[in-house]
């Protein structure tokens, strides 16, 4: 039986891929890979490895999390050396914690790689620090995309009143509830807030507008996309360094 890597890929530019990644993937039997992995890592992997796609699309999975859990599982036991290759980080949003648990009830040995988020990477590249002394002392990372099947939202939504920066990751299809529903709550409309996709990539494009107006302004935008809400958004001006 094999070891396998739960391996954070970070936000899209390759060069945010930690050197401990780089090595898991240099070595690897096999690479069990998302869609938001930079495929050029890909490139780094040793002659022979295999590779196998489990990416997952708005409305199209290629496998559901319980057959990408089994996938692992298979090929750790025929592959010495397992790479679950991840967008981000594994533990952000990333289903890692699921993968490991059922990699560790069948006595599989694991690691965890951790990977440079986009919750905090990505607002970089764009030029939005998310926390910054005298406008925001703490950030929340929030999923925009939540279960289908729970009854109800499970984000206390009430805890969003403050000035500190909100973080919605995978939110984009549900910019306009979102941002609806943190005006219904009490933030102004014209409360900051950006939308950033493709982010730490050359395509990399950015809509900053209020929440009143964030949804008609961001419609054309393509995913990945992540979405910050809060003041810290206003410094954009001044620490906007990719596109120069």
């Amino acid at each position: 039986m094999g070891k396998v890597y739960l391996t954070g890929a970070g936000p899209g530019d390759i060069e945010l891929l930690t050197v401990k990644a780089l090595k898991a993937v240099q070595k690897a039997d096999v690479i069990i890979y998302d869609r938001l992995a930079n495929p050029d890592i890909l490139k780094e992997a040793k002659s022979g490895c295999e590779f196998v796609y489990v990416g997952k699309e708005d409305g199209r999975h290629t496998l559901p999390q319980d057959e990408i859990n089994e996938t692992i599982y298979q090929n750790a036991l025929k592959n010495d050396i397992v790479v679950r290759l991840k967008g981000g980080d594994p533990f952000v949003f990333g289903r890692g914690g699921e993968e490991g648990i059922y990699l560790k009830e069948r006595g599989v040995e694991f690691e965890i790689i951790p990977g440079i988020t986009s919750a905090v990477s990505v607002p970089a590249y764009a030029g939005i620090p998310v926390t910054h002394r005298g406008i925001a002392v703490s950030f929340k990372v929030i999923t925009g995309h939540e279960s289908p099947n729970k009854p109800t939202s499970q984000i206390d939504w009430d805890s969003l009143k403050s000035d500190d920066t909100i973080v919605f990751l995978m939110g984009l299809h549900n910019l306009s509830k979102i941002s609806s529903k943190l005006i219904e709550i009490g933030k102004p409309k014209d409360y900051p807030v950006a939308v950033i996709s493709k982010g730490t990539l050359k395509e990399q494009k950015v809509v900053v507008s209020t929440l009143e107006h964030i949804a008609k302004d961001a419609k054309e935008l393509p995913t990945p996309a992540l979405i910050v809400v809060g003041r810290v958004v206003e410094l954009r001006d001044k620490l906007d360094w990719f596109n120069s």
